[in-house]
C-alpha cells in the first residue's frame, strides 16, 4: 500500500492507501448496501463510476465468481474505509488487484458521503500521492469519451440460452448492461432467452418471435441512449415490455416522457417502495442516478410505484401499451428479493391476459 488520494474535480482532496500506482478517473457514487461487493461491482451499471462503500469493513466474506453479475469489474476503483487483508480472507482485494482496480482504503467515507450527498454526485479521480499529474485534464478526457455508456457494455451479437420451462415463453431481452440475475429470473419462467445488443434492429428482434421483451439496466445518462429508444418506440405495441433501471427509462422516454438526474442517486438495498401493483409496501435494491419526471408522461401511463424516500417515480403501467417498468432491481443481486414478484406480475396480467 503506498499513500494515495481521491481528489474531486473541485478539488477536494480525500487521503489514503493505495494498492496501486494505477490511476483512474470516473464518476464517484456511494453505495449502502452492508453487503454484495462482489455484486455491485460486477454490475455493468457502474461501468466509468469510482465507487464508494459506506460500510465500514469490506472484503469480509472473501470472493466467488458465481455471485459475479457479468464475466468483469465494471467499477473504475474502489474506495473504502477499511479492507480485508488478512491471510484468511483477502480473495476481494485480490480479485480487484488481479483485475487492475485500485483499491484506496483507510479513507473517512463518512465525510466523502456527506459532501456527495450535500453538493451532489460529481467527477473524481484515484491516483498516489506521488505523482504530480492534472486531474482537471484526465476528468475531461474521460468525459469526453463516448456518450451511450450502453453501447460499451452490451453484448455485439444476439445470444440464445435455453430456459427452464420445457414449453412456453420466448423472451428478447434487449441488453443495455444486464446483470445475470436477471436472465436467471427470466430462464426460471421461460423455455428460452435471447440476449440482443441495444442497437438491434426492430426487424431482427420481431423475427426470433418473442412472446415478450425485457429491457434490462444499464450505465449512464438515460437521454444520451438515443439509438436504444428509438428501438424501443418502433417495438411499442408489438409484445408487452418490462423495463428495468434504465430500461424503465428508455422506456419512459420511448412512451414520451423525460428523464432528470438526481443530487446523489438511489444506490443501496434498503430503499422503500410503495407497489400499487401487489398492493404493498417492500424494500429494494437501487442503483440509479436518473429518475423519470411523471408530469411528462402521457395520460395513458400510470405511475405504479413510488420511492417512499423522496416520492420520486420508481415504476410506471400501461394497458394501452402493454408495459410495465420499474426503477429498482426487482431480481436483486444484492439486496432484498420481495420484487421477484413482479416477474411473475409481468407474465400473468400483461402476457397471458393479454392473448
Amino acid at each position: 500500500m503506498t499513500p494515495g488520494a481521491l481528489i474531486l474535480e473541485t478539488g477536494e482532496i480525500f487521503k489514503g492507501l493505495l494498492s496501486s500506482d494505477i490511476i483512474q478517473a470516473g464518476e464517484v457514487v456511494f453505495n449502502t448496501s452492508h453487503l454484495g461487493y462482489e455484486e455491485i461491482a460486477t454490475d455493468p451499471s457502474y461501468y466509468n463510476q469510482i465507487l464508494v462503500m459506506t460500510a465500514p469493513l469490506q472484503g469480509n466474506y472473501g470472493s466467488d465468481l458465481k455471485y459475479w453479475q457479468s464475466e468483469k469489474i465494471w467499477i473504475k476503483a474502489f474506495v473504502c474505509l477499511e479492507m480485508q487483508n488478512s491471510l484468511r480472507d483477502e480473495q476481494w482485494l485480490k480479485t480487484l488487484t488481479a483485475h487492475k482496480i485500485p483499491i484506496l482504503s483507510s479513507v473517512d467515507t463518512r465525510n466523502l458521503v456527506l459532501r456527495l450527498r450535500r453538493k451532489g454526485v460529481i467527477w473524481g479521480l484515484v491516483a498516489p500521492l506521488s505523482k504530480k499529474i492534472s486531474v482537471k485534464q484526465l476528468i475531461k478526457q474521460e468525459q469526453g469519451k463516448a456518450k451511450d455508456w450502453t453501447k460499451m457494455v452490451s453484448v455485439q451479437k444476439p445470444k440464445e440460452f435455453k430456459g427452464k420451462k420445457r414449453t412456453g415463453l420466448k423472451i428478447a431481452l434487449i441488453d443495455f448492461g444486464y446483470k445475470k440475475n436477471i436472465l436467471e429470473e427470466l430462464l426460471q419462467r421461460s423455455s428460452m432467452v435471447c440476449v440482443f445488443p441495444s442497437n438491434s434492429s426492430p426487424s431482427t428482434i420481431k423475427n426470433w418471435k418473442p412472446s415478450a421483451l425485457v429491457l434490462s439496466n444499464g450505465p449512464g445518462d438515460p437521454k444520451d441512449v438515443v439509438e436504444g429508444t428509438q428501438l424501443v418506440k418502433k417495438l411499442l405495441g408489438f409484445k408487452p415490455i418490462f423495463g428495468i433501471c434504465m430500461g424503465h427509462q428508455v422506456l419512459s422516454q420511448a412512451l414520451g416522457g423525460r428523464t432528470y438526474k438526481l443530487k446523489f442517486g438511489h444506490r443501496g438495498s434498503n430503499h422503500p417502495i410503495q407497489d400499487k401493483l401487489l398492493n404493498r409496501v417492500y424494500i429494494s435494491a437501487q442503483n440509479h442516478g436518473y429518475v423519470v419526471n411523471p408530469k411528462t408522461l402521457p395520460k395513458e401511463v400510470s405511475i405504479s410505484h413510488i420511492n417512499l424516500n423522496d416520492h420520486t417515480t420508481a415504476g410506471i403501467f400501461s394497458k394501452k401499451y402493454k408495459c410495465l417498468s420499474v426503477q429498482f432491481h426487482p431480481e436483486h443481486s444484492p439486496g432484498p428479493k420481495e420484487g421477484t414478484a413482479l416477474f411473475d406480475y409481468f407474465i400473468k396480467n400483461l402476457l397471458k391476459k393479454g392473448k
